[in-house]
């Protein structure tokens, strides 16, 4: 999620300043709210080439032309890279130009769904002008690293020199992927615990029925979701399941260790300032190299907690990263997959007893498998398949005894419809995708965004 810089200049003198930020996201249920966010790539429709920045169907050329819709620039200095709008949350720009909505907190799927339908609709318009078209994949089934032009943010500049330095695909993070994810919220520190614990538990799970990135560079690349195993390869320091999560002891202070001991990437002063590598416990002492005698504040520590990248993310409220962007169906399936199981406490309880006697070889094994073999993989003698119909199975009644209705009296189960359908079959949106490629494409992946363009 794009995190846009907090009028909070608390200086930093305690970790319990540090817990506090985490703990006091804590909220009744009747205030609970889902927030969901998803990318795409963005492309020329002339030949599917990524767009640069600048130029009449550019980038900066397309939030212009979104701005007719109510939408506010965002600068960073005199560079237009974000917009946004009162109850409507904000659009910005990943590193290789693709388009993310970070979505308004609502109260219902059935209004997350509105919001997506409303922001394609926009979206489509101004690309019928511009000859400009929006792709829905976890990863870029063609374009090259050196194909994507970078987009012109202080960050970014900061994280492209540091990741090759830790990893060997944090570039390709960047550039070429794209996911969609769901933001909730906890009642407590206990059950910020559990929910922690069923979704990293269960995060393979939703890699495995939203995979559908099966190509690299025109060609199958071997894997059902290639955005998730390009996470496996970024930074080890600050990705992957956190273990931890599930020893005793996990709670509040337990995250706000974890994240302390994440590297920095950067300080906000007007401008980014380079503190990649450095640590931020050094940072609280005044002894950081980029900005020596200087105290972080609060927002310098909410900078911080949003370049640690988990599968699942503790802020003021619980992230779910680990599904590969897709069509408009599946981004609505996601907040009602999510929702179901984690704010129902029935459903909560029966989606832990599913998973809690998964060790952590388990729970590290089904992560490392789930990219390649999706559905097929198994964990303790039981296919993701099975796993998933039961899961599928938990949330829907969740979601129903939620009560959300629509104007046409349907609960928000409607949403986990292609969701039942993926599971049921066993075939992946990515398997559906290799078949294509193999009959009626002809071996031609650039007939993927004919096929996956909102």
């Amino acid at each position: 999620m794009t995190s846009f810089r907090s009028s909070e200049a608390e200086p930093i003198t305690s970790k319990a300043q540090l817990i506090a930020v985490v703990a006091n996201g804590a909220k009744p249920k009747d205030q609970w709210r889902i927030g969901t966010e998803h990318e795409k790539f963005a492309y020329a429709r002339k030949d599917f080439s990524a767009l640069p920045y600048e130029g009449p169907a550019g980038i900066h050329a397309f939030l212009k032309g979104l701005m007719r819709y109510g939408w506010e620039a965002v600068n960073e200095g005199d560079t237009l890279i974000a917009l946004k709008q009162s109850g409507k949350g904000t659009i910005s720009l990943e590193p290789g130009g693709q388009l993310e909505l970070s979505g308004a907190a609502l109260d219902n799927v059935h209004q997350t769904c509105a919001e997506v339908g409303e922001h394609l609709t926009q979206v489509r318009a101004v690309g019928d002008e511009l000859g400009v078209g929006m792709l829905g994949l976890g990863f870029t089934p063609t374009w090259r690293r050196e194909d994507i032009h970078w987009m012109p943010k202080g960050r970014y500049r900061i994280m492209r020199a540091y990741m090759p330095k830790v990893g060997t695909m944090g570039l390709d993070m960047m550039l070429r992927t794209c996911t969609v994810q769901v933001n909730l919220d906890y009642a407590s520190e206990a059950d910020m615990v559990k929910k922690t614990r069923v979704a990293l538990a269960l995060q393979p799970i939703a890699t495995a029925l939203w995979a559908n990135s099966p190509f690299t560079e025109g060609k199958p690349n071997g894997f059902l979701s290639y955005r998730a195993n390009v996470w496996h390869h970024t930074d080890p320091a600050r990705t992957g399941m956190i273990p931890f999560a599930f020893e005793d002891g996990m709670g509040f202070e337990r995250y706000v260790d974890y994240a302390l001991d994440v590297p920095m990437y950067f300080v906000y002063r007007d401008r980014y300032i380079d503190a990649s590598g450095q640590s931020f416990r050094d940072f609280m002492a005044g002894k950081l190299a980029a900005l020596p005698g200087e105290l972080p504040t609060i927002a310098d520590w909410v900078d911080h907690m949003s370049t640690a990248f988990p599968e699942v993310r503790i802020k003021s409220y619980i992230e779910l990263r680990g599904a590969d962007s897709g069509p408009w169906g599946r981004l609505c399936a996601l907040p009602a997959f999510w929702a179901g199981l984690l704010y129902d406490s029935d459903a909560l309880d029966a989606a832990w007893d599913l998973v809690k006697g998964w060790t952590a070889a388990d729970r590290q094994a089904l992560y490392k498998d789930a990219p390649v073999k999706a559905l097929k993989a198994t964990v303790r003698g039981r296919t993701v398949q099975d796993i998933a119909k039961d899961a599928l199975g938990l949330a829907e009644q969740g979601l129903r005894r939620r009560q959300r209705l629509n104007t046409s009296g349907k609960d928000e189960a409607v949403f986990l419809a292609p969701l039942h359908e993926i599971a049921a079959s066993g075939i992946t949106p990515a398997e559906a995708m290799l078949t294509a490629y193999k009959t009626d494409w002809a071996g031609d992946v650039t007939k993927a965004y004919q096929a996956y363009s909102y």
